[in-house]
């Protein structure tokens, strides 16, 4: 099983139809389209990425799917996602890493993404969830996986529950998916 699909399966217990939904970094747009299939025709997803080529790949996607209604894209950093959002969203995905077939030093970085965490986690509802797919093997961010650990390590308990799961016999780095979920 793939990171995403296990994050997807994990997602699907909190989004319902009509809900507001955030995907943090578009891609392919495979977790966009996922999370508008969940919130069906009422509900609203917006969805963040720097690169033109993955706005394009995930409008593409929507278009031909047929859900592209539902979806607000911008061409943005996700740190700025609160500039952009209106209203409290049921889940916030981050696939975190470059997008496959393009150039591989423009990927998410530790600064950045622990500002759109922070922004994210804001923007989440009461038993709301955030999902991260940590991907840190090859030429990709041991040092974001770092960061974002120890960050999530310090959340409130109160406040948050932080589930960090892993592929323990996978071999190579294998991506590390993470839910945190507000409490309160």
């Amino acid at each position: 099983m793939q990171v995403t699909e296990y994050c997807h399966q994990f997602l699907r217990n909190y989004i319902r139809e009509g809900d507001l939904c955030v995907d943090a970094t578009a891609g392919n747009g495979g977790d966009t389209e996922f999370l508008c299939r969940m919130v069906g025709k009422s509900g609203k997803v917006y969805a963040f990425d720097i690169q033109k080529a993955a706005i394009d790949r995930t409008s593409d996607r929507l278009k031909t799917s047929g859900l592209l209604d539902r979806l607000i894209l911008i061409r943005d950093s996700h740190e700025k996602m609160a500039e952009y959002v209106r209203g409290y969203a049921a889940a916030v995905m981050f696939n975190l890493g470059y997008l496959p077939g393009t150039d591989h030093s423009i990927a998410t970085k530790p600064d950045t993404t622990l500002r759109a965490v922070e922004t994210g986690l804001s923007l989440l509802q009461k038993s709301g969830v955030m999902s991260l797919c940590i991907y840190s093997g090859g030429d990709t961010g041991y040092s974001e996986k770092k960061a974002l650990l120890e960050y999530l390590r310090d959340l409130d308990q109160r406040k948050w529950l932080v589930i960090v799961s892993e592929y323990y016999n996978r071999k190579n780095d294998p991506p590390v998916p993470v839910f945190i979920i507000r409490l309160k």
